[in-house]
């Protein structure tokens, strides 16, 4: 199959549209990271993403919609609950993905037997153009190879799918840089399940009480069924083995220069380059999680264009923005944490 790249003019957007209302898949920008789409309302279409990212069919998919009023006219829940009113109305459209009790049209291979499903109101225009000129809600995860970083660049997109679907929208550099916060509502206190652009912090403030997973930090319990996107043990990894240390900035400097040699590379914040004597890969600096959760992927992924094979990475806060970095790089270390007293 040829895949093509396309700017996000008028014509494309049809084109890639009718190819979506028809089954096809597409890969299309977001604000967060690039999506993998098919017609949420099509199981067989839906099925398709799962065989392109070779991501096990247990894991639930979010369902990209293009205004408030289709969530509950398209049947894509069976209730909204007040608090997911709450948090629709002040973060959509925007990086927040709700989970809600499941409607009567969405397939199972989009909620992956559960009795919910997630549900996103993306800000990128050219996301909101496609859904619109489709007719339908796009189930999207990431556009990549499942497990690898994820896509925040049509670049991204073509090397892990190219042959393999039939568009990419270019819709040039995601603005967030990982994928979206993702709460439920479903029980009386609502529940963090992975963290992004849209903090802890400001979800408490929109709602009040807020509790947060224990696989946001940890890993999922031995057969615990993932409940979103983003919770198995391994994700977002690049091929080197990466291990996070969790110390103050001389500890790290001097630790990882104690083990300088051709096959070991280190994933810093921007101010600890000029210290380090072994090949760098800054994700940003040091008190700007923004900008970290901006860089973290392109930084994952530019590790994969070497052949290191050991990888020492900042272990960032985990507070504000900044836990949304720490659950993508736990999880890209399979958890390995080495502690400098």
């Amino acid at each position: 199959m040829e895949t093509r790249l396309l700017l996000p003019t008028k014509e494309n957007i049809e084109l890639t549209a009718q190819a979506l209302a028809n089954g096809q898949l597409a890969a299309i920008p977001t604000e967060t990271v690039y999506g993998l789409a098919a017609n949420a309302l099509d199981g067989d279409a839906v099925r398709k993403i799962f065989e392109a990212k070779g991501r096990p069919m247990d894991n639930p998919l979010i369902v990209h919609v293009s205004d408030l009023a289709s969530v509950k006219n398209m049947e894509l829940v069976s209730e909204i609950p007040p608090k997911a009113v709450k948090l629709a109305e002040k973060f959509w459209p925007g990086p927040l993905t709700i989970i809600m009790p499941k409607g009567k049209a969405i397939p199972n291979e989009v909620s992956a037997g559960l009795e919910t499903v997630a549900i996103r109101f993306p800000s990128h225009p050219v996301t909101r153009a496609l859904i619109s000129a489709a007719g339908v809600p796009l189930a999207a995860p990431s556009a990549n190879t499942s497990g690898s970083p994820s896509p925040t660049s049509a670049a991204h997109v073509m090397h892990d799918m190219s042959g393999k679907i039939p568009y990419i929208i270019d819709g040039g550099i995601c603005e967030v840089g990982v994928e979206s916060t993702v709460v439920t509502t479903v029980s009386d206190t609502p529940m963090l399940l992975r963290p992004g652009g849209i903090t802890l912090e400001q979800l408490r403030e929109a709602v009040g009480e807020v509790d947060v997973s224990e696989a946001v930090l940890f890993k999922l319990k031995e057969g615990q069924k993932a409940e979103s996107p983003g919770m198995k043990y391994k994700h977002y990894a690049p091929k080197a083995n990466l291990i996070l240390i969790k110390s103050d900035d001389e500890k790290y400097i001097e630790y990882v220069n104690s083990r300088k040699n051709d096959n070991v590379g280190a994933l810093c914040y921007d101010e600890d380059e000029e210290n380090l004597s072994v090949k760098t890969f800054p994700f940003g600096k040091k008190n700007d999680f923004e900008n970290q959760a901006n860089r973290l992927f392109d930084a994952l992924r530019s590790i994969d264009e070497t052949n290191l094979t050991t990888v020492y990475g900042r272990c960032p806060e985990t507070y504000g923005t900044g836990m949304a970095v720490y659950n993508r790089l736990i999880r890209a270390a399979g958890f390995e944490v080495i502690e400098l007293a």
